[in-house]
């Protein structure tokens, strides 16, 4: 069956998620306190770029099986199902920030009072949270509202940016955490759609499925660093750590993926979520050894990189041009939060270089960073123009096949930074590039520019 629910948050975890629960049939409402962002969404105009994401939400506009509000009311009112996709920011101390969450869940609470709703709402956390958040959402509910009927359940989200689209339709899991049996039933019917390749809904108490976010994040986060602490040893003795990456991802034990040695992640999910449950353990008395080097070893990652560089030329970046090949933590978004290329940024500014940066997507995100602190090319070639050296931080499809003749008329010196290991380093010495990559060897032609 169809179900009315209402979505509060239009982040990027609500929009994906009111969107694709729309597409099967669902009439979806989408709360937000912000007017700005909901005038927008309601002429169909999207406030983040994810693939695919567009077509979905005009789509679902047009047949009118979503729409935008800034009145939880109205949601509390007529769903059935309310989604909280809210953000849970870092505090100082790695904590996640459970203000707009709790905050949200009283205010239902109230509504639930004062509308005098006497039909069942299942209250559901998508949001990343620490264990026993759903527990302090309960004891709300039953604080505020006990005479009401509320079911809450645990059921995060597994999006990976740039392809949150298809993983939402095509799940390789659901999680699903909550002690109700009525809630149960109808989260495995809310899913079925999205499930007719077999793959399975896991129905588990609620502490275990919020932890298990973390727990999968964490992991991924950790095969990533795991890769980038070896690529400083690979660079000492000579060995190439793709090799390396492809021997190990052979075993399947390991897997092929989040292998790649670079120059660290980021995004919204793995640098927050990786201090939150480093802080979450350490307060329980059981701290998480291994995770808390995850973050030191990918904080230490970016900063080993801008200081090849540095060296390269001398120590001294003082006026140097530097061009900037990505913003993006990854490709195919335009998430710029914690990304590896404003580490760059923020180093080499500080030691007085100048900045030519383009990304596909994420010029108006930077922006709102840098303002003109920085300047923009309209393409990557733009950048490299009058550029003193190449530097890669983020791997778009479109910087994987350059017509490097040109580069080299651009470029001051054909020089290349290349933080995501992009190009073969024999192919790069052919071409006549110095070329320096993550845990393998440099190409150094014989004619290097030798007065640098």
């Amino acid at each position: 069956m169809s179900y009315s629910i209402g979505v509060i948050g239009t982040g990027y975890v609500g929009l994906v998620t009111g969107t694709c629960l729309a597409e099967t049939g669902n009439s979806v409402h989408c709360i937000d306190i912000d007017p700005k962002k909901i005038d927008m969404l309601r002429q169909g105009i999207l406030p983040i770029y994810e693939p695919g994401l567009q077509h979905y939400l005009e789509r679902n506009v047009r047949e009118q099986r979503i729409q935008f509000s800034l009145d939880l009311a109205e949601a509390v009112r007529s769903c059935t199902l309310l989604m909280l996709c809210l953000p849970t920011p870092p505090g100082e101390d790695g904590s996640a920030d459970l203000q707009y969450v709790l905050t949200a869940v009283r205010t239902i609470g109230e509504l639930l009072n004062s509308l005098d709703i006497t039909d069942p709402r299942i209250i559901i956390n998508k949001s990343t949270v620490p264990v026993g958040t759903c527990e302090l959402v309960r004891n709300i509910l039953r604080e505020v509202a006990p005479t009401r009927d509320h079911h809450v359940v645990s059921n995060p989200e597994f999006l990976r940016e740039g392809f949150a689209v298809e993983d939402f339709m095509k799940p390789d899991r659901v999680v699903v955490g909550t002690s109700s049996p009525y809630a149960e039933e109808i989260m495995r019917d809310l899913y079925e759609p999205f499930l007719h390749s077999g793959n399975p809904v896991y129905v588990f108490d609620e502490k275990s499925a919020e932890v298990t976010k973390y727990a999968a994040n964490a992991f991924l986060a950790t095969k990533i660093s795991f890769m980038n602490d070896l690529s400083a040893y690979c660079e000492t003795v000579g060995a190439d750590v793709e090799k390396i990456r492809i021997g190990i991802g052979a075993d399947d034990r390991i897997g092929k993926r989040f292998l790649f040695a670079g120059i660290g992640y980021g995004g919204s999910c793995f640098p927050k979520d990786v201090k939150a449950i480093v802080y979450a353990a350490r307060q329980a008395g059981t701290p998480l050894e291994i995770l808390e080097s995850v973050g030191r070893v990918n904080k230490r990652q970016v900063e080993r990189f801008v200081e090849r560089l540095r060296l390269r030329f001398d120590g001294l970046l003082e006026g140097r041009v530097l061009a900037l090949w990505g913003l993006a933590f990854k490709p195919n978004t335009d998430d710029v939060r914690d990304a590896p290329a404003f580490a760059i940024i923020d180093a080499v500014r500080a030691q007085g270089a100048l900045v030519k940066a383009y990304d596909p997507e994420a010029r108006e995100t930077t922006k709102r960073v840098y303002a003109d602190a920085i300047t923009y090319a309209t393409s990557p070639y733009d950048a490299c123009d009058g550029a003193d050296a190449l530097i890669i931080a983020t791997e778009w499809n479109e910087f994987r096949k350059p017509d490097w003749n040109r580069l080299k008329t651009l470029l001051v010196r054909p020089l290349v930074f290349d933080g995501r290991n992009l190009f073969d380093v024999d192919d790069m010495l052919a071409e006549g590039f110095e070329y320096h990559s993550i845990g393998r060897g440099s190409a150094i032609p014989d004619t290097s520019d030798p007065d640098v």
